[in-house]
C-alpha cells in the first residue's frame, strides 16, 4: 500500500489540462501548479517535488515554490481507519526511477559518514493529516519499486489516525522524545517515530534515526539508503498545508560493507546458540545466549526458530519476541544489537506449556543456521 504501490506506468505524465505544469528537468518556476496524479517538478536543481496522489481519484493540486510546496486543491477523503489519500512531498534521492538531480543515492549505510536534513512546515486546523518525514532503505541499491524498510517521522498528527503496527516503546533522538511504532503494511516494514506534540521545524541527523532502526535489527549496515522525503499524508481536508523549506545532505566516507553470503557453507555458521529452559506443569522460562563465532561484528540480529507443539511465548526481556504459529522471531533491542567476534547477546522469555516439555532444536541468525552450544 502507500504511495510506493502505484504502477510504474503512471510515471508517464499526462499533461492534458491547463491546470497542470510538470517539469522533470530544470527548475520549477515560482508558483508552478501540479495537478497531474504523479506529476513532479525540480527545485533548487537538487530536489524533486511530487504530487503523488496515490490513494484517491479525486483531484489534488499543489503549488510548487522555490523552497517547497503548498496544497491548493484537495477534493478526496479517506476513512481514518485506513490509508491516506496521498503523499505530496519533496525528496532527495530516487523514487520510482525519478531521481533528484546529482543525487549520490542510493548509498550503502556503512558508507555514510553523515546525513543531515532540515524541514519547516506550515499547518492548518480543521483537517485530518500527518506531517511525515520518510526515510526509505532497501537491501539492494534500488531506484524503482517498493523498498523493504520505511522509517516515518511524524512531526504532527491531527485527528484519529495512527501509524502502522503498534507501540513498542519510546526513544530519544534529535533532542526529543518519540513514541516508537513498528509494523508492516504488507509490502514493506515500517518503524514510525511519533512526536507527542506538533513540531513546525526540525534540523536533525537522519543518520541517528537510521542507526536506531539498525540497532532494532530491522536493517544492517549493508542496506542502502535510497531516498529522503518530507510532506503530508492527508485523510480529510488539508488545503493550505505547506512545506516552506527543505534541505538534505548525505556524505560518504564511511566503511563499505561487503554483504556476507546468503547461505553459509554447512558447518561454518558464524553463530552458536545456548538454550537453557526451566519448565513446570503449565509453563516454562527460557534463557537464550547467542555467540558470534565469526570474524566480523554483528550489527543488528534477528533469531528465528520453532517451538515444539504446546508452547506459547507470553512475555520477554532484552529482545522483541513475537510468535506466529510455532515460529518465534526474536529481534535485538537498542542496547544489544552489536555483537563483537567472540561476544554474546542474551535474552529470555516466559511461556505457557500444554503437554510435555522439549526445547527447540535448530536456530537461524540473520538467515544463517547456528550451531548449538
Amino acid at each position: 500500500m502507500k504511495r510506493q504501490l502505484r504502477a510504474l506506468a503512471a510515471a508517464g505524465l499526462l499533461v492534458g489540462s491547463s491546470l497542470v505544469a510538470v517539469a522533470l528537468g530544470g527548475n520549477a518556476s515560482a508558483d508552478t501548479q501540479i495537478c497531474e496524479q504523479y506529476g513532479s517538478a525540480v527545485i533548487q536543481s537538487r530536489y524533486v517535488v511530487q504530487n503523488n496522489r496515490w490513494g484517491t481519484t479525486a483531484q489534488q493540486c499543489i503549488n510548487v515554490t522555490g523552497s517547497g510546496f503548498e496544497i491548493t486543491t484537495l477534493n478526496g477523503s479517506s476513512p481514518t481507519n485506513g490509508a491516506p489519500t496521498a503523499y505530496p512531498s519533496v525528496f532527495f534521492g530516487c523514487h520510482y526511477t525519478n531521481c533528484s538531480p546529482g543525487t549520490n543515492l542510493p548509498i550503502q549505510v556503512s558508507q555514510i559518514s553523515s546525513a543531515t536534513s532540515s524541514i519547516s512546515y506550515r499547518y492548518v486546523s480543521g483537517a485530518t493529516y500527518n506531517a511525515s518525514y520518510d526515510i526509505w532503505l532497501d537491501p539492494s541499491p534500488k531506484r524503482d519499486g517498493v523498498n523493504q524498510m520505511e522509517i516515518m517521522i511524524w512531526l504532527n498528527r491531527q485527528g484519529p489516525i495512527q501509524p502502522i503496527g503498534s507501540v513498542v516503546g519510546t526513544t530519544n533522538l534529535a533532542g526529543r522524545t518519540w513514541e516508537v511504532w513498528r509494523g508492516s503494511n504488507g509490502s514493506n516494514n515500517v518503524i514510525s517515530y511519533v512526536a507527542p506534540s506538533a513540531i513546525s521545524s526540525l534540523n536533525f541527523s537522519v543518520l541517528d534515526f537510521i542507526n536506531d532502526v539498525r540497532n532494532r535489527g530491522a536493517i544492517t549496515n549493508s542496506w542502502y539508503l535510497t531516498s529522503i522525503q518530507a510532506g503530508f499524508e492527508p485523510w480529510q481536508g488539508g488545503v493550505g498545508l505547506a512545506v516552506t523549506s527543505f534541505s538534505a545532505s548525505v556524505n560518504g566516507g564511511g566503511n563499505p560493507t561487503t554483504p556476507p553470503p546468503t547461505t553459509p557453507p554447512p558447518g561454518n555458521a558464524a553463530c552458536a546458540v545456548k538454550y537453557t529452559a526451566n519448565s513446570w506443569n503449565n509453563g516454562f522460562t527460557a534463557d537464550v545466549q547467542i555467540t558470534n563465532t565469526g570474524s566480523s561484528a554483528i550489527n543488528g540480529w534477528t533469531l528465528t526458530y520453532s517451538l515444539p507443539s504446546g508452547q506459547q511465548v507470553t512475555n520477554a526481556w532484552n529482545a522483541t519476541v513475537s510468535q506466529s504459529g510455532s515460529t518465534v522471531t526474536a529481534r535485538n533491542t537498542g542496547h544489544n544489537g552489536s555483537v563483537a567476534p567472540g561476544g554474546t547477546a542474551s535474552f529470555g522469555y516466559q511461556g505457557t506449556l500444554s503437554g510435555s516439555y522439549s526445547s527447540p532444536t535448530s536456530f537461524s541468525l540473520n538467515g544463517a543456521t547456528c550451531s548449538r552450544n
